[in-house]
């Protein structure tokens, strides 16, 4: 089942202005249930502005959005409870944090769906367990940790509000190597364990290939394609004419099919390079 649908969605800043620009372009999509969507596109394609109408930051200027079966807008009293079904982190939301202990900022989300106080307890523990917080860093100031611990309690107070959705804009953006891998990690694990649906927008192509099962391809405002990733990597020149990239290990399999050593499926992941590699030498993997 289709947890987000679009139909013939457009959004136009500054409409009827001289500054009049469609970011969203017509597109036509449906995310299942329990998936891991990776979003890219080059800076400008709309795929930010996409994702804000998920959860009704921006309005269409025309077309639907439905969540769940719902019809966003249609039902103004009904579009706050159907919000809290798609939760959305913005790029560096530790900028966003200001309570003064992590407890109350993980609570914060919680507490504006009408939660008792024994269930935004339950929620905060469990959430902060999950993305890996140390029970006594909840009564610190999130002022006081590292940049990645900082991000880990942003997006809790998300995950505590128990979306259906999550959607992430670039949530491993300037953190170091280890750092960015704990919070993918983190990621798929919690959607491995709560089987919600799950959205990255990423420049990584390499972190977008590891993590999704499918991939959505926004190019200058409409809907280049939503398509399994083995299927979308492999229009990997078609990428690189947009302005995208493709991972290193798709390029290095490339050059080598131009070199006459061509496999048979589309490589896009490390691991999976070495696994074709072995296989084409007669090694067991």
């Amino acid at each position: 089942m289709a947890v987000i649908k679009t139909e013939n969605l457009t959004y136009i800043y500054g409409e009827g202005t001289p500054f009049e620009k469609r970011a969203v372009d017509n597109v036509s999509l449906e995310i299942n249930e329990g998936e891991m969507i990776g979003v890219i596109g080059h800076t400008g394609s709309g795929k930010s502005t996409l994702i804000q109408h998920f959860n009704g930051l921006l309005k269409p200027s025309s077309g639907n959005v439905y969540i769940d079966g719902e019809r966003l807008w249609e039902d103004k009293a009904r579009l706050r409870q159907i919000r809290f079904k798609v939760g959305l982190v913005f790029q560096y939301p530790e900028y966003q944090l200001f309570e003064e202990t992590c407890y109350k900022d993980i609570a914060f989300g919680p507490k504006n769906m009408g939660l008792t106080e024994s269930e935004i307890d339950i929620r905060i523990k469990e959430t902060a367990e999950m993305v890996g917080l140390k029970s006594e860093l909840l009564e610190k100031s999130p002022f006081e940790l590292s940049g990645g611990q900082k991000r880990r309690v942003a997006i809790a107070g998300v995950m505590a509000m128990r979306p259906k959705v999550l959607i992430l804009d670039e949530p491993a953006s300037g953190l170091d190597p280890k750092g960015r891998e704990q919070i993918l990690t983190m990621l798929k694990d919690y959607h491995t364990a709560t089987k919600s649906t799950v959205m990255i927008v990423s420049h990584s192509m390499e972190d977008v290939a590891r993590y999704a099962d499918r991939i959505l391809v926004m190019n200058r405002g409409a809907l280049y394609c939503l398509d399994d990733t083995e299927k979308v990597f492999a229009k990997a020149d078609e990428l690189m004419a947009m302005g995208l990239s493709v991972p290193q290990i798709t390029r290095v399999f490339a050059r080598l099919k131009e070199m006459g050593v061509s496999f048979n499926k589309d490589v896009y992941t490390t691991p999976y390079a070495v696994k074709t590699i072995l296989e084409r030498l007669g090694k067991s993997v």
